[in-house]
């Protein structure tokens, strides 16, 4: 009966090391993906802010019009684009879609909206080429047409990550796309937080302020009385990312941008701001997003924590059934 008993501890010993060795580095690499087919919208939410509207007067073309102490609401969708050929069922890249429109609360002045498409790295959420639907559309808010940019095949369009950060979020520095220079700018660890009793890392983004556009305004936007003035656009930000280690989820957002047109004559600060102001994800969205962490957190956990459970137990169990069949071998001796 000892016997057995030191066969049945060594056989559960290797089952369990195996198990665990099977979960996390078989089944982990194999199911930590992100999906083909997201479903999600985030509002984000700001008041006391300055803003470019363009406003039609008098059933005329819209004119442009710097308001201030506006609250404005951005509301982002973001899908799968099931459609696109690198889309497959199994495969390790995917296609998502994300459409965004800014729009004043009072008036209900569209701001900003914009469409496109990227493809992405299921595990570590980076884009990736080649990609032969990625693109960008943008809204001209002055005449409501759009603009339509087209990818290059085999260039990323929108480089590092756009909409999450990788499983096993690391306490270091990742390149997050800000749109507003049309590169990744770095995000830097900066610290544990709890949110809603959910752990999260915080990281932070700044751009400083950059030349980023040129353009022909109307003298009297920028107080100049010539007809139109040619300026420069400048953009900073300051952004703030809480994101879910584990999942590399993202669960709330804060970004403070500022705009400001130059002529050739202003230095920094000089200029007249198109846009000041701060807009952060509200707590309807906030809430969303914990409940979805926490779910996909306790599936992960299955072959994350669960392997080393395995691994602690099993060795326990091996190591008992070993010390159990040296004992009977000096027994028979």
């Amino acid at each position: 009966m000892r016997r057995g008993l030191t066969f049945v501890l060594l056989g559960l010993g290797v089952f369990g090391i195996a198990t665990g060795l099977l979960l996390r580095f078989y089944a982990y690499p194999a199911l930590a993906k992100i999906p083909h087919s997201p479903d999600t919208t985030a509002v984000a939410q700001g008041s006391g802010i300055t803003a470019l509207v363009y406003v039609e007067k008098d059933g005329g073309p819209a004119q442009p019009e710097i308001r201030r102490d506006l609250s404005l609401t951005s509301t982002t969708y973001v899908s799968g684009d099931l459609r696109a050929p690198e889309v497959q069922a199994d495969s390790g890249v995917t296609a998502w879609v994300e459409a965004t429109r800014i729009t004043e609360d009072k008036d209900r002045l569209t701001l900003s909206a914009s469409v496109r498409e990227l493809c992405l790295d299921r595990f570590t959420a980076e884009a990736v080429a080649p990609c032969t639907t990625q693109y960008l559309q943008k809204a001209k808010p002055e005449n409501g047409k759009d603009t339509k940019i087209p990818g290059t095949r085999g260039q990323v369009q929108f480089p590092g990550l756009n909409f999450k950060f990788p499983f096993q979020t690391e306490k270091r520095t990742y390149p997050w796309y800000d749109s507003g220079v049309g590169k990744p700018v770095d995000a830097k660890f900066d610290g544990e937080e709890t949110l809603q009793g959910l752990s999260v890392y915080r990281f932070k983004q700044s751009v400083p302020p950059t030349d980023v556009d040129g353009r022909d305004v109307p003298g009297s936007l920028v107080d100049k009385p010539e007809p139109t003035v040619s300026v420069r656009l400048y953009y900073q930000a300051e952004k703030t990312l809480w994101i879910e280690p584990e999942t590399g989820a993202l669960i709330k957002v804060r970004q403070s941008v500022k705009q400001e047109l130059r002529t050739s004559d202003q230095n920094a600060g000089q200029g007249t701001a198109v846009f000041d102001g701060t807009l952060e994800l509200n707590k309807k969205t906030v809430d969303a997003n914990v409940r979805v962490a926490e779910d996909n957190k306790s599936k992960l956990w299955l072959l994350t924590g669960l392997p080393v459970i395995l691994w602690i137990a099993g060795g326990v169990l091996l190591a008992v059934g070993i010390v159990l069949l040296l004992a009977g071998r000096r027994r028979t001796a």
